[in-house]
């Protein structure tokens, strides 16, 4: 019997009735814009009310290849450090899309770190509320999902360059996707401030400024480890150009700005 991942948060993040989270994203994504291609992105994962916006901004301006690898922070504390769903399907209110196995076993394969588990899946919603968006734009599109709960940036940056070699040799033109939020629950214009110094590390293409500021500021960005291998693996595939395609706060969407979190949208080409 296949494996299938169930949704965990349809319900609650994003709507679990099909026709009305095809208009839910309808509305969060931009018509007729020019996509490009892309190596790498950062998207952010809240529910859609709140983030959605910039991830539908974000993912209408790149085109989504045939797999789709999405690397997710560990939210909830089981499963291995580098945790990879081993096979068959996960489900969401579109339908199933398939594991790419022959990625899933290379990278097994290759990385000693990277082991199949279904634990550190089972609750976590940050890989999750990727996929409506990814079907909506290519249903018939492959994933490999791994959840990172790691600091280590020796190791970190092993599993990217493992990444990028396998990634080169079975799907080169393989989207990977870094899903992360950036500061949680501080005032608007310390989010704000923050922010920009994570971003702006992402964009100079710089792993290692980016994991360093983030823990010398103290921004409590949740997918800085995530972000740190798909740079890697990123340049490693040749990356030169990157793109902040939107920024924005939950407070733009509540007015409160006292306690807001930040979302940002940033290609990696």
């Amino acid at each position: 019997m296949d494996m299938i991942r169930q949704p965990a948060v349809a319900g609650s993040f994003y709507s679990s009735d099909k026709n009305r989270l095809r208009y839910e994203i309808d509305t969060l994504i931009i018509k007729d814009c020019e996509k490009q291609s892309a190596l790498g992105v950062v998207s952010p994962h809240a529910g859609y009310m709140y983030s959605g916006s910039v991830a539908g901004s974000l993912y209408s301006y790149i085109t989504i290849p045939d797999t789709v690898v999405i690397l997710s922070p560990n939210h909830t504390g089981y499963g291995k450090p580098y945790s990879i769903w081993p096979g068959g399907f996960w489900n969401t209110p579109f339908g199933d899309i398939a594991v790419n196995e022959e990625v899933v076993n290379e990278l097994v394969a290759s990385c000693h770190l990277i082991e199949r588990d279904k634990e550190a899946h089972l609750y976590e919603h940050a890989a999750e509320v990727q996929l409506p968006f990814i079907q909506y734009f290519k249903p018939d599109t492959k994933i490999v999902v791994m959840t990172i709960s790691s600091r280590n940036i020796k190791e970190l940056k092993t599993v990217g360059k493992c990444m990028s070699l396998v990634l080169q040799k079975l799907c080169p033109d393989a989207l990977v996707v870094a899903s992360s939020d950036m500061t949680h629950h501080e005032p608007q214009e310390s989010a704000n401030r923050k922010d920009r110094i994570a971003i702006d590390e992402i964009l100079a293409l710089n792993e290692d400024g980016l994991y360093n500021k983030v823990h010398e500021f103290r921004i409590s960005m949740c997918g800085i480890y995530p972000a740190v291998i798909m740079l890697v693996c990123s340049k490693e595939r040749g990356a030169k150009e990157t793109k902040l395609i939107r920024y924005a706060t939950s407070g733009d969407v509540t007015d409160d700005y006292d306690q807001v979190v930040g979302y940002a949208g940033i290609i990696v080409r």
